[in-house]
C-alpha cells in the first residue's frame, strides 16, 4: 500500500596621532574611518533585511508547494487503499483531465519501470530514492521544464511520482534575485552618500575644535567653539569644551592674580627686610644693635614663609590630599574648647563673645581643618570688631547638616566684594589698613569645599555673617 507515514521530511582602532601638515593615507583620517564604519553597518543591515525577505518569500512558495504535493500523495493513498492499483489509475486519470494549472506531474510504473499511467514520458533521471524532495528538468509533451517532485512505494514493487511545475516559481525567484540586486546597488548608493553625509559632519564638528584650540595655543584664550544652534549631540559637546575653556581662563586669571598679588604684597616685607639687614651692617656699632635688626628681619622673612605655607595648604586642600585623614568625632567638644580660648581674648580686647554650640554634632572629616577654618573666622572677627563689641558664635544641626556661624559688627564687606573675597590675596577697601595677607576666607572655603560644604557670607547689619555649612554624613 502506499506508505502514508512517510508524506512527512524526516576601534581597527588605531590611536589618534598629532594633527601634521603633510599627506598620509585616506585610511587614518577619522572621518573616513566613521563614514566606512557606517556604511558596512548600513550595507549589512540592508543585505540582511532584503535577504530575509527573499528568503521567506522563496520558502513560502516552497512550502506551499510541498503541502500540495504532499495533500496529492495522501489522497491517492487513500484511493490505493480502497481499489488498488485500478482505483489509483482512475483518480490519476481525473486528476490529469481536471488539472486546469497544467502543472500537477504523476507518473505510476510497474517493478520493471514501465510506464503504467502519467503525464511524464519516462523516469526522471537523477530520483534514485523514495520519499524525498527533487528539483529536476522534466519533460511533458515534448517540452522541457523544472518540478518538485516525491516518489511513493505502493505495495507489490510499483512506484508512485507526484509533483508539481515550478518554472513559474523558478521565474519568480530570478525576477527575486534581479530585484535584490538592484535593492542592494541603489542600498549602496545611499549608503555611500550617508557615509559621506557622516563625515561631512564629522569634519565639521573636529575642524571647529581643532580651529579652537589651534587659536588657544597660540594664546589667544578668547577663542570658543561655534554652536550650530541645532541642540544635537554637537552642540552638547561645543557647550563643554566651551564650559572647560572658561574653567581654564578663569583658573588662568586667577593665577596671574596670584602672581600679581605675592609680587605686591611681598615686595613690601621683603624690601624692608633687605633695607633693615643693609643698614645693620652700615651702621650698627654694636652686636646687640646688630642683633636687634636681624630679628626684626627675621620676623619679616618669617611673615613670607607664613604666606606661603598658607598658599600650599590650601593647593593641598584643593586637591584632596586631606581626606585621607577624615574620620568619624563629635564637633561639640572641639567648638567649645575654640570658645574657652577665645573668649580670654575677646575679653582682653573688651568685647563679649556669645556662644550657642549644640550639645553634640557628630561629623565625618578632618578634626584639625575644621579648626583651623573656625579659628580663621574668630581671628577675622576679633579683628575688625571694635572695643566694646559684640561676636556671636553658634553652631546647630538641621536636616543632616551642620551650621557653624560667626557674627560681628564690625565694618564687613560690601555685597560687591563677598564674591571675591574668598579668592587669595583678596582684600576689600575697608580691610587695606589691616595687617593681614587676604588668605583667612581663602583658606575656609578650601576645607568647607572639601567636606562637600559650602561658605556664605551675608550681612550683619552691620557687620559681616560668615556661616560654614558641612553634611553631617560623607558625600561620594
Amino acid at each position: 500500500m502506499l506508505q502514508a507515514d512517510h508524506l512527512a521530511e524526516p576601534d581597527l582602532v588605531e590611536p589618534a596621532r598629532p594633527v601634521k601638515r603633510r599627506s598620509r593615507p585616506i585610511i587614518r583620517s577619522a572621518g573616513i574611518r566613521l563614514a566606512l564604519v557606517y556604511a558596512t553597518v548600513f550595507g549589512v543591515s540592508a543585505f540582511a533585511l532584503a535577504f530575509s525577505l527573499w528568503y521567506s518569500t522563496v520558502g513560502l512558495l516552497q512550502r506551499q508547494v510541498e503541502v500540495s504535493v504532499r495533500n496529492d500523495a495522501s489522497a491517492l493513498g487513500d484511493h490505493f487503499a480502497v481499489g488498488g492499483i485500478p482505483s489509483l489509475v482512475m483518480a490519476i486519470r481525473d486528476r490529469l483531465a481536471n488539472n486546469i494549472d497544467g502543472d500537477a506531474i504523476y507518473l505510476l510504473i510497474d517493478p520493471l519501470g514501465n510506464r503504467i499511467i502519467g503525464n511524464l514520458d519516462r523516469w526522471p533521471a537523477g530520483l534514485t530514492e523514495v520519499n524525498a524532495w527533487y528539483e529536476l528538468p522534466v519533460t511533458r509533451q515534448g517540452v522541457g521544464s523544472i518540478a518538485l517532485l516525491r516518489a511513493y512505494p505502493i505495495i507489490g514493487g510499483d512506484e508512485l511520482l507526484v509533483g508539481r511545475d515550478v518554472r513559474a516559481r523558478a521565474e519568480l525567484r530570478r525576477v527575486l534575485q534581479d530585484g535584490l540586486l538592484w535593492a542592494m546597488g541603489i542600498m549602496a548608493v545611499l549608503g555611500l552618500l550617508g557615509a559621506l553625509v557622516i563625515r561631512s559632519l564629522f569634519r565639521r564638528m573636529i575642524r571647529d575644535i581643532s580651529s579652537t584650540t589651534r587659536a588657544i595655543s597660540r594664546g589667544d584664550l578668547t577663542k570658543r567653539v561655534p554652536k550650530t544652534g541645532d541642540g544635537d549631540e554637537f552642540d552638547e559637546l561645543a557647550e563643554i569644551i566651551n564650559d572647560m575653556l572658561d574653567r581654564i581662563t578663569k583658573l588662568m586669571d586667577g593665577v596671574r592674580e596670584v602672581s600679581n598679588s605675592i609680587a605686591h604684597d611681598l615686595r613690601t616685607p621683603i624690601t624692608r627686610a633687605r633695607t633693615r639687614l643693609e643698614d645693620a651692617s652700615l651702621h650698627a656699632s654694636t652686636p646687640d644693635d646688630l642683633k636687634a635688626a636681624i630679628e626684626r628681619a627675621t620676623d619679616d622673612l618669617d611673615g613670607i614663609v607664613a604666606v606661603f605655607q598658607a598658599l600650599l595648604r590650601i593647593a593641598e586642600i584643593e586637591a584632596g590630599a586631606r581626606r585621607s585623614a577624615f574620620s568619624r568625632f563629635d564637633l561639640t567638644p572641639l567648638l567649645m574648647d575654640i570658645d574657652e580660648l577665645y573668649r580670654v581674648v575677646a575679653e582682653e580686647r573688651d568685647m563679649t563673645l556669645l556662644t550657642n554650640i549644640a550639645s553634640m554634632l557628630p561629623l565625618f572629616g578632618d578634626r584639625q581643618l575644621i579648626q583651623q577654618a573656625v579659628t580663621n573666622l574668630l581671628d577675622n572677627a576679633l579683628k575688625f570688631s571694635p572695643a566694646g563689641g559684640t561676636i556671636s558664635f553658634t553652631a546647630q544641626a538641621e536636616n543632616s547638616v551642620i551650621e557653624i556661624s560667626v557674627s560681628d559688627h564690625g565694618p564687613g564687606i560690601a555685597e560687591d566684594d563677598r564674591q571675591r573675597a574668598t579668592e587669595r590675596f583678596f582684600r576689600a577697601e575697608s580691610a587695606r589698613s589691616t595687617a593681614g595677607s587676604g588668605l583667612g576666607l581663602s583658606l575656609v572655603a578650601a576645607v568647607a569645599q572639601l567636606h562637600n560644604g559650602t561658605l556664605r557670607l551675608t550681612d550683619n547689619n552691620p557687620g559681616l555673617r560668615a556661616v560654614i555649612s558641612l553634611p553631617t554624613r560623607p558625600v561620594d
